[in-house]
């Protein structure tokens, strides 16, 4: 598997979205608990299904254009196959020598963006992104160090990997986070994701109260045909002083709804975002 994905890695964009459109509608038609569970987060955020369906075939773009991502030598930047906008909200921000919080959701190539803004902006303020280390042995033998950039760094999804993201973020450096991910037990408040209650990250809200750290929202916008990305930048929701934890993940959830409606076609609905979190591994921060 592991010689797999290196070789896939040397394929042109456009061959990698190819397969991976095959590969999203073959998951489409053989797991009936993905499709009643896409179709009821689509059916959830009020959208017709003719909104929601080019996003089966990107779901399995995003799987395939990972190898690439990933594997592809650091020296090989991202060069013309991406494009910057908003990156003057970026300067304000940083002007502001408090840090920096990147949110993106599970929408378009989220893991082009990190690399994007390393590649603009690390030189002067490094990111670091939070992840969950894979499960597989080989997997993370594979991935230890490929998410890693020059001015990109990574941090566990742990309290280690929080202390991290603060220390960063007092330094004037960049984090980045998914909130819409599921966070373990006694990381997240249950609050409003559409209409309907999901278990939210509280960390993202904690992490710019505490540092004063702004917030801006970030994502990768996938091209047809392999032409590459856009990545977007605007600017995020302003968290008042005297937030609680459930108005915060609130105000933070309402700003992810109302960027997954600009490309409904492009968000991960087949994600399980509704599910009950997992208990809190403290393993990793030993």
């Amino acid at each position: 598997m592991s010689l797999l994905l290196r070789l896939l890695s040397r394929c042109p964009l456009w061959l990698l979205h190819g397969l991976g459109a095959a590969v999203g509608w073959l998951s489409w038609a053989l797991s009936p608990s993905y499709r009643s569970r896409f179709k009821a987060n689509v059916q959830t955020a009020g959208l017709r299904w003719a909104q929601a369906r080019p996003a089966v075939a990107h779901a399995g773009r995003m799987i395939g254009e990972l190898p690439w991502l990933w594997l592809r030598p650091h020296s090989q930047g991202l060069g013309a196959r991406v494009r910057l906008e908003g990156s003057e909200h970026v300067e304000v921000a940083l002007a502001q020598g408090h840090g920096l919080i990147l949110l993106t959701p599970h929408m378009g190539c989220f893991e082009v963006t990190a690399q994007t803004y390393a590649e603009a902006f690390g030189a002067r303020a490094p990111i670091t992104v939070l992840f969950r280390p894979a499960r597989k042995a080989w997997m993370r033998e594979l991935l230890d160090g490929t998410r890693e950039r020059p001015g990109l760094a990574t941090a566990p999804a742990s309290l280690a990997g929080v202390r991290q993201m603060l220390r960063a973020l007092r330094q004037g450096q960049a984090v980045g986070l998914l909130p819409d991910q599921v966070p373990p037990e006694g990381l997240g408040v249950w609050a409003p994701f559409f209409g309907r209650p999901a278990y939210t990250m509280t960390l993202a809200a904690k992490l710019s109260l505490q540092s004063g750290a702004p917030i801006l929202l970030i994502w990768g916008e996938r091209l047809s045909r392999g032409r590459g990305y856009v990545v977007r930048i605007s600017p995020g929701p302003s968290l008042p002083a005297d937030s609680t934890p459930e108005s915060a993940a609130a105000i933070i959830n309402k700003a992810m709804e109302d960027l997954i409606l600009l490309a409904p076609q492009q968000y991960l609905w087949g994600y399980h975002r509704y599910k009950n979190p997992r208990g809190l591994d403290l393993g990793r921060d030993a």
